[in-house]
Formats: C-alpha cells, sequence, structure tokens
C-alpha cells in the first residue's frame, strides 16, 4: 500500500508479473496478513517498508521474498529500471526466498531464512 498502483502497470510492462494489494485486500490490513497472502500465492512483496524484512528476520520466514526500495524517490520513472533489472537478475533467488535492499547506487541481497535452522 505504500507504493503507487503505476508499479503494476511498469512492472508488467517489463515482464514481471504483478498485483497492488488494494485490488486483493483491505488497505488496513496488517503486514502479516500480507505477507501470508504474497507467500500462499506465490507473490514478492515489494514495498517502501522496512516492517517486511524486519518480519522475516524475527519470524525467520523463508517465503516470501521481499524486495525493498530504500531511495528517496520510490517511482517508476526515478528507480524502475534498477527495480526490474534486479528483479531480473536475481530471479532464481528471489523464487527461492530472499530479501532484497534496491537504492539508486547498489542492490544488496540475503537469502532467506536468514538464520540457519539450528540457530547458529
Amino acid at each position: 500500500m505504500n507504493l503507487s498502483t503505476q508499479w503494476v502497470r511498469f512492472l508488467q510492462d517489463h515482464g514481471v508479473e504483478s498485483v497492488h494489494w488494494s485490488t486483493v485486500g483491505p488497505g488496513n490490513a496488517p503486514d502479516p496478513k500480507i505477507m501470508d497472502y504474497a507467500s500462499t500465492q506465490g507473490f514478492s512483496v515489494l514495498t517502501r517498508d522496512l516492517d517486511f524484512g524486519s518480519l522475516l528476520k524475527t519470524h525467520n520466514h523463508s517465503r516470501p521474498s521481499v524486495i525493498q526500495i530504500r531511495d528517496q524517490i520510490a517511482d517508476p520513472a526515478s528507480i524502475g529500471q534498477h527495480v526490474v533489472l534486479a528483479i531480473l537478475e536475481m530471479k532464481s533467488q528471489i523464487e527461492r526466498g530472499a530479501l532484497v535492499t534496491i537504492d539508486a547506487s547498489k542492490t544488496r541481497m540475503r537469502l532467506l531464512p536468514m538464520f540457519p535452522p539450528n540457530g547458529t
């Protein structure tokens, strides 16, 4: 909900399947509900909200992947090409489960779960 619906068309125009949460659930849905939906539908979450990355870490989830935009301006015209490039380049990792952080100067990726199953 914290990104414009313009992202849906932009991503689709670049071959990335997408839906905006506002078309599938209530705007006041808690983040865990959005995460559960994305996980069961095989989607990733594209967001500016750091809470989604925190949820992955706190609950040690391996799904869904979260792609965080960490730039001052988060519209497709300013950072869209960078986002699409990261999604396409990291497609296999995102499909397995990853936390991807993107800003105008760099992209970072961490595979999920963030902690090994044995806790070490």
